[in-house]
């Protein structure tokens, strides 16, 4: 899994670097002029590039600190997995993760493949972007099903062999129920695993195509806005992922990468945007398609995983399926970020 998440993160890169050699010389066949590069001035420009400066930074310090937060405080008794504080914090920021792949990512990729500035056909003439995010739903499960699978059997082998070192001939009954609960243990620690690479994988893809386009804007009124609705998305969009990495019980070297990528790669984003930004244009039909391709993967990722493996793995867990109050706070958490990070639609 970390293989493929590395690989995302390549494929990305060179989709970006591909837009920046051909969206300065390709004009949309019957647009017409707000398709080209808008004229700014010096002073503007030299404005929006302190922003951008800025902004790597704060958003780099924010997520940081929220993909940490859960990690740093899990010594704390409140804050232990299985703690209601952990509980409620992880139903707020999958709410967040859930808004921003239908609230943010997907309107994007909407705009993207359905502008003016693309050819009428075919882009007018079919619906790409739900067409798109149905498929990536439908691969992120059956990967999610088919590691589970591959991983569990694997697992259970060593474990079995682990146990039959382990045990002599005169305990042949707690020797099955001894591999029974060792199974269960290490196919739920599994699952935790896959989802939380599966989960970083989406993050990543939304980040750095986030970060491109801020970076390769140079409207000073877009950017200020945009800064402060990104902090507090990298922030509890990193919560629920540092919840995950948590459950995962990763060794140290294993978090220090995870929170490494999610840390860097929309400020890496922001980055290469501002080095592209005299042969990057928003509006060139090769940038709409590829950021709106990938935004309609990253959303029909992140909704899979927000839905399936977050959500609807946590409700319908004994935990709170056994505690009614626990999951109607769970419930309102819940919709707090839901409800949060779609106000912050406004202005990211």
């Amino acid at each position: 899994m970390a293989s493929l998440k590395n690989l995302g993160v390549i494929t990305l890169l060179l989709f970006s670097l591909a837009v920046q050699k051909t969206c300065g010389k390709e004009d949309a066949d019957g647009a017409g002029s707000d398709c080209g590069v808008p004229e700014i001035g010096s002073a503007e420009k030299a404005s929006a590039l302190k922003l951008k400066v800025i902004a790597i930074f704060t958003i780099l310090i924010a997520s940081i600190l929220g993909i940490s937060f859960p990690i740093i405080l899990r010594g704390m008794p409140v804050f232990k997995p299985d703690g209601i504080l952990f509980i409620l914090m992880k139903a707020f920021a999958s709410g967040v993760i859930l808004a921003t792949g239908y609230v943010h990512v997907l309107p994007d990729s909407f705009e993207c493949l359905t502008s003016p500035c693309l050819p009428e056909y075919p882009w007018a003439k079919f619906p790409f972007t739900t067409f798109i995010a149905m498929v990536a739903a439908v691969l992120t499960l059956m990967m999610d099903s088919v590691a589970l699978s591959y991983y569990r059997k694997h697992g259970m082998s060593k474990h079995e062999a682990e146990n039959d070192e382990g045990c002599g001939h005169g305990h042949g009954h707690s020797h099955g129920v001894g591999t029974k609960k060792l199974d269960e243990g290490a196919s739920k620690l599994l699952r935790y695993r896959i989802i939380a690479q599966v989960l970083e994988l989406g993050i990543v893809v939304h980040s750095v195509v986030i970060g491109l386009s801020m970076g390769a804007s140079e409207n000073e009124r877009t950017i200020k806005p945009l800064i402060a609705a990104l902090c507090f998305h990298q922030f509890f969009e990193g919560m629920g992922l540092g919840g995950c990495i948590l459950q995962a019980e990763y060794k140290a070297k294993m978090k220090a990468v995870m929170v490494f990528f999610f840390s860097v790669t929309t400020p890496f984003g922001i980055a290469l945007g501002i080095v592209l930004t005299h042969v990057y244009s928003d509006n060139s039909p090769a940038s709409l398609i590829v950021v709106g391709v990938l935004n309609a993967i990253s959303a029909g990722l992140l909704n899979y995983m927000a839905l399936v493996d977050l959500l609807a793995a946590d409700f319908m867990g004994a935990q709170l399926q056994s505690n009614m109050k626990l999951q109607m706070w769970a419930f309102m958490a819940m919709l707090l970020g839901v409800g949060g990070m779609s106000v912050m639609a406004k202005w990211a």
